[in-house]
């Protein structure tokens, strides 16, 4: 995918202009989300607890608009819908504006795929903006994560309101055929003749108790994901700054390229994964790949690259980095962003390991933003 070509429009506009004419909103609003933050960085969060991860973003969020999770490798994740992990990290999510990614990276059969997103402990679709599949099942695979989605998006701001009410009438309520003042509004609860006096008997009826439920479905304002950080804490309710809430939509990345050394995704399934994508606007928001994969002129993919990692600060940012000798070869942003014309550095451990998480994230956060504006030839 990467013969010579001339560079794509794309590569030269601006994220504030590309949100403008995007086809899926919270593409939209990542690419408005990263114009205000200034930040193309997304973190890569695998650390082995629930309490690290829900730290880790909270320290981490204001340098990050894409949090990775993986949330089977944390131990201690909390399912409940309402107050869980999940939970915790839409609450911070609002607070420190960034979008959430679930790396599950579906690959099965269309039925099963659409299962482990929207059922399961994890109901990833409650509170993951974001998922990627695996396109070796084949395009049936995307086709069916798109039709959960959209089943869920349909009903997922509106939730069932119960009412139960239980009471025992007052006799004043009564007049003397034991009817109530008006309409008869309550039917008998069996039929004369079964245990019910007749109305010409010489006795009142009595009701003891009388239970009503009704039901309904009423649009709520805001996501499924509950807004508390913790138990008492007052900063439940804040919102970044600058940019409303994201939208309902969920999107999905298609994993087109993988940054391992000896990996099996061909040029041809490559190609495979961008037709998918072209057919699935509405649902696809791009790719995890190694360059940009947008090639026809109405293609506006974002592309978001793993395997980005700098030298230690007191050496040349356009150092070498090796691996890490299990396969992964790192890319410095530069590379990424400037040449390859990726959109969205995605790093690990690179500021996980670092002496102070928050000072490398800062850094990664202000060379890859370096490296967008020296491709679309702003100044900083």
């Amino acid at each position: 995918m990467s013969a010579a070509r001339d560079p794509h429009p794309v590569l030269k506009a601006s994220f504030a202009d590309r949100a403008s004419n995007a086809s899926h909103p919270l593409s939209s609003y990542l690419l408005r989300l990263m114009e205000l933050k200034k930040s193309n960085l997304c973190l890569s969060a695998d650390v082995p607890t629930a309490r690290e991860l829900i730290q880790l973003a909270d320290r981490i969020g204001p340098y990050i608009v894409i949090l990775k999770t993986h949330y089977d490798l944390v131990s201690g994740w909390d399912y409940h819908p309402q107050t869980g992990t999940g939970a915790k990290l839409g609450a911070l999510a609002r607070k420190h504006g960034f979008l959430i990614f679930e790396d599950r990276k579906f690959g099965d059969i269309g039925h099963t795929v659409q299962l482990q997103y929207t059922h399961g402990t994890a109901r990833i679709i409650d509170w993951a903006h974001i998922v990627n599949v695996n396109m070796v099942p084949g395009k049936a695979s995307v086709t069916a994560l798109e039709q959960a989605a959209a089943h869920w998006r349909s009903r997922v701001n509106y939730e069932v309101r119960t009412s139960v009410t239980v009471g025992t009438p007052v006799s004043d309520s009564f007049d003397d055929d034991g009817a109530e003042e008006g309409e008869d509004r309550f039917a008998p609860l069996e039929p004369p003749g079964q245990g019910i006096p007749g109305p010409n008997n010489g006795r009142k009826g009595s009701i003891v108790s009388i239970t009503t439920l009704t039901q309904s479905f009423e649009p709520v304002d805001s996501p499924r994901f509950g807004r508390s950080i913790a138990e008492g804490d007052e900063r439940d309710d804040r919102l970044y700054a600058g940019i409303e809430e994201p939208p309902w939509e969920r999107g999905l990345l298609i994993l087109a390229q993988m940054s391992s050394k000896g990996n099996f995704m061909t040029e041809d399934y490559t190609k495979a994964c961008v037709e998918a994508a072209r057919e699935h606007k509405g649902f696809v928001m791009g790719f995890i790949s190694q360059e940009s994969l947008n090639s026809e002129p109405d293609d506006a993919f974002i592309s978001m690259t793993p395997g980005c990692q700098l030298p230690p600060e007191d050496e040349k940012e356009n150092g070498v980095v090796t691996g890490d000798g299990l396969g992964q070869q790192y890319n410095d942003p530069s590379k990424i962003i400037g040449i390859s014309g990726s959109d969205v550095i995605i790093v690990g451990r690179g500021i996980l390991k670092a002496a102070s998480p928050q000072q490398e994230a800062e850094r990664y956060q202000r060379i890859a933003w370096k490296a967008y504006l020296d491709r679309i030839g702003r100044q900083a």
